[in-house]
């Protein structure tokens, strides 16, 4: 069984270390800083590994200075994969001064090495150090998931199929990752002398090669800048105060005819890849206003109006005897969805049906 748990501990080292380098140099050349962060966190998290590839090589154990940088290099690792969250849902983030509060637990866990170096018979120090490791993971993780939640909301003003670009994949390792954080935590704590067993590095494999699969299939997410995004973002927002008018009433109403004529003629919603950008240059307008007349004119948001059109067009299909030879999921996708989870809820939530029931129910009349 060690033998495995050997073989199975190079892979995940392994595995890391080269799943870091393919997001830093960043050949599919999306989500850029997003990706440097991501791709240094996996390195950080390499880093767990690296007492037991020394022992597979016949180092010898690391001494007090390099002990002490590995396990720095460890504590920071949540905060780096909050940050690769950061740039994933705003890429044109910039550091602050209040940004500085994050390195405050990063000292104060420096400064306990550096004590536990000096009195390592004190298990005290030890459980204290491993509990701050533990609170941490758990603190920055749940904000990371806090964020994505609402990347989710946001996204839905800029595009009009989100399931490629709302960091499902992210919002999934995170649950994972707090699952296995807690348990590497607890179980250095009691077994602080031996290595991980087999049943955790097994389940560590299945984590790191979900992630791999997921981080490099992923797609760029923004393709408006930040000012455009937060313009979109202030226009949509309820307040308290009269909202101002980005276009006079006269020009909205003019500007609503002439995006149902373009819905309803040249259906650019049958376009899967269609975003708010594409279809304000069809009818030769900002995103910004485009999102003020969809909020403001129809009430609701980009995401919303384009997958109403999809829906409409779904029925269609569905209710038109030559389309029969294609299957549900087929009808969705010339309709302009991409994705079957995104069709199903999209379809219920406008429908209040299932595409099934709409079928059963529109074939019985």
């Amino acid at each position: 069984m060690n033998e495995i748990n050997s073989y199975i501990v190079i892979i995940i080292y392994g595995s890391l270390a080269l799943l870091s380098f393919l997001l830093i140099v960043n050949p599919l050349k999306v989500n850029r800083t997003a990706n440097v962060w991501f791709g240094i966190f996996l390195f950080l998290w390499s880093t767990f590994w690296v007492e037991e590839i020394m022992g597979l090589t016949y180092i010898d154990s690391l001494n007090s200075i390099p002990l002490i940088s590995l396990r720095f290099s460890q504590f920071l690792t949540p905060i780096v994969f909050y940050f690769s969250i950061v740039y994933y849902t705003n890429p044109e983030f910039k550091f602050k001064q209040m940004d500085f509060k994050y390195v405050i637990l990063p000292i104060i866990f420096l400064f306990g090495l550096i004590v536990q170096q000096t009195n390592k018979e004190d298990v005290l120090i030890l459980i204290i150090l491993n509990a701050l490791m533990i609170v941490q993971a758990l603190y920055f993780t749940l904000f990371s998931y806090i964020k994505i939640k609402h990347h989710k909301k946001r996204v839905q003003l800029f595009s009009s199929n989100t399931s490629e670009i709302d960091l499902d994949w992210l919002e999934n390792i995170i649950v994972a990752l707090v699952v296995l954080s807690i348990f590497i935590g607890l179980y250095n704590m009691l077994f602080r002398s031996t290595n991980l067993n087999i049943f955790a590095n097994l389940v560590s494999v299945v984590i790191i090669f979900f992630v791999a699969y997921n981080a490099l299939k992923q797609k760029e997410i923004f393709l408006l800048n930040e000012n455009q995004r937060n313009l979109i973002i202030e226009t949509v927002q309820e307040v308290n105060i009269e909202k101002q008018k980005v276009i006079p009433d006269n020009d909205l109403e003019k500007l609503k005819l002439e995006l149902s004529q373009l819905m309803d003629h040249k259906q650019p919603f049958l376009d899967a890849e269609l975003s708010l950008k594409r279809l304000a240059e069809l009818i030769n307008i900002t995103p910004h206003q485009l999102s003020y007349v969809i909020n403001e004119g129809f009430n609701e948001n980009f995401f919303l109006f384009v997958n109403r059109y999809r829906v409409e067009k779904v029925k269609e299909l569905l209710l038109d005897n030559e389309k029969n030879h294609l299957s549900i999921m087929g009808i969705a996708f010339e309709s302009g969805f991409n994705s079957k989870t995104s069709f199903n809820t999209t379809f219920k939530k406008i429908s209040s049906q299932t595409p099934s029931e709409f079928k059963k129910s529109s074939s019985s009349l």
